[in-house]
């Protein structure tokens, strides 16, 4: 009889080979050869905290004989591996009246549509945007010359903002829909190891062949999708949403509308307003903003693995920095090793930063953000006075960097100096249309400035060489979360207008990809033990 277990923080030498894994944690765990009958990863990680002796932490599940088994247990070096219970949704008898629509299709608008889909509920989906393929044509035109589309942009289309992102895949949240969201991102060719590693990521040019599938499973159980369809208008009545209007080449469509599943991206900032001036209860939160950061890649790999910074295995290094200034928060945001910064701007006369990298993360520079706590109070007595804020930081980016999409940007050393940067030499700046060098404080807050100055000394002392005086700042870093929150009950639902469920990102629940899809799932799972499946 044999058993599997749980055994967590094993070490994995950076050159072995996986036929030598089942021997190698038998001689950690002092087992005869042969004792571990098979295994899987569960987690790893890099454990570069001895730089003289970098190696992979890994938490495995593996089966063994029972008499062997029980010998770990009761020493305290593993426990046994519980078993995955699938989870039954129960369909609610309300009957449909109208259809069942969600707004947006990023990744909370994707996983709710797919479940709903799955479960026979044959969700309308609406996405302002273009088709990722479409979408990828008018995004790097806007790269190459400045051109912007203002309806299909990094912001706007199949896949949401995160598919022109590093496909970063690790979160904070605990849930257990995590692994579905995982298992269904490989089932539309993600790679396998996103189940394990610590820090999964897919990569924009992975990502986008990802979405397109998620969205053809979506279709092929029953969801229509419509793109260039933008959310103009809701209808309540007594408290509860009786239609939507969607806009769709100039024409307007009204729609009776039972449950919608809102899962707008923040750069939507028309949408907020419709919804407030329909009564839709919002709350002002606290978000960031800042800059773009960019050094050589391997001064990051050389300060994070020491004499092991060009191991293949390891790839490019990564980092993730806090510090305070007064007593607002500093932190480095969304790093992307390898990667690049790019233009992100969804309306006309904005500039807005972002980072991205492929799979591979093979570009020279790495970059992040380096963003500062703005509370509501730094904004208005307004829930939409967030948005007002962020609005005037991207049109003075925009107007420091000359218009055309140009960014205005700066080298660390000039930018501490508080004088206009002149020209860049070590790190050539990745950002498209182009930036151009300016005093880059001049479009920021007094308090971001003194924030990200402060942030750039304490992060020198985090990691070796974070002050590099040729690194690149880039401005401006501006989406990090909403600003706002609307609001819902336990329910999922909206208590100002019963059967809109506002979910993710842009909604103010999410952060990344995963909890988006997480939050996606959780909306359609309320709508599903509401609805009877047959309209």
């Amino acid at each position: 009889m044999t058993k599997r277990l749980l055994i967590r923080n094993l070490r994995l030498p950076l050159d072995s080979k996986e036929e030598e894994f089942s021997g190698l944690f038998e001689r950690q765990l002092s087992l005869p050869a042969g004792t571990i009958l098979s295994l899987r990863l569960v987690r790893q990680s890099i454990d570069a905290r001895k730089k003289n002796a970098v190696c992979f932490s890994v938490h495995i599940e593996a089966e063994m004989e029972e008499k062997a088994a029980l010998r770990l247990i009761g020493a305290g070096l593993a426990e046994e591996a519980l078993r995955e219970e699938g989870t039954e949704l129960v369909h609610g008898n309300e009957r449909q009246r109208g259809r069942i629509v969600v707004a947006g299709l990023g990744p909370c608008g994707l996983f709710a549509a797919r479940l709903l889909a799955a479960e026979g509920y044959r969700p309308l989906v609406i996405e302002r945007g273009k088709p990722v393929s479409e979408r990828v044509s008018d995004v790097e035109r806007y790269w190459r010359s400045g051109e912007l589309n203002p309806h299909s942009n990094v912001a706007f289309g199949e896949g949401g903002a995160g598919t022109f992102s590093d496909g970063k895949l690790t979160t904070r949240i605990k849930d257990r829909r995590i692994d579905r969201v995982l298992r269904g991102l490989i089932d539309c060719g993600a790679p396998k190891e996103i189940a394990y590693l610590a820090r999964p990521h897919i990569g924009t040019d992975r990502l986008r062949s990802v979405v397109f599938n998620l969205r053809r499973q979506i279709e092929e159980l029953g969801g229509e999708v419509r793109f260039s369809s933008r959310l103009c208008d809701v209808q309540i009545s007594d408290g509860k949403l009786t239609h939507i209007v969607i806009e769709a080449g100039g024409e307007k469509e009204r729609i009776e509308c039972c449950a919608l599943l809102l899962a707008i991206g923040q750069g939507a900032r028309d949408t907020y307003e419709m919804l407030y001036d329909r009564g839709l209860w919002m709350q002002a939160k606290p978000f960031a903003a800042g800059v773009r950061v960019e050094h050589p890649q391997i001064l990051i790999n050389r300060a994070q693995y020491g004499e092991f910074f060009d191991r293949p295995r390891l790839g490019a290094a990564s980092y993730a920095l806090t510090g305070k200034s007064g007593d607002r928060g500093v932190y480095t945001f969304c790093m992307c090793p390898g990667g690049r910064v790019i233009a992100s701007a969804s309306g006309e006369e904005q500039v807005v930063t972002n980072g991205m990298s492929d799979y591979a993360r093979d570009g020279k520079n790495a970059n992040a953000a380096i963003v500062v706590q703005v509370r509501p109070e730094d904004c208005g007595a307004s829930p939409l006075d967030g948005l007002r804020f962020l609005n005037r930081l991207e049109r003075s980016a925009y107007q420091l960097g000359g218009g055309g999409g140009t960014a205005p940007a700066s080298t660390v050393e000039a930018y501490l100096a508080g004088r206009r940067c002149k020209r860049f030499l070590e790190v050539s700046p990745t950002y498209l249309p182009g930036v151009r060098g300016e005093h880059l404080e001049t479009c920021l807050p007094d308090f971001i400035n003194a924030g990200i100055r402060e942030g750039i000394r304490q992060f020198s002392r985090q990691l070796r060489g974070f002050d590099m005086p040729e690194a690149v700042l880039t401005a401006v870093e501006s989406r990090t979360s909403a600003p706002l929150r609307i609001v819902r009950g336990e329910d999922m639902e909206s208590p100002s207008a019963h059967g809109i469920y506002p979910l993710g990102e842009g909604a103010g629940y999410a952060g990344g990809i995963v909890s988006a899809a997480v939050d996606g799932l959780k909306g359609a799972e309320a709508v599903i033990a509401r609805f009877s499946e047959k309209p």
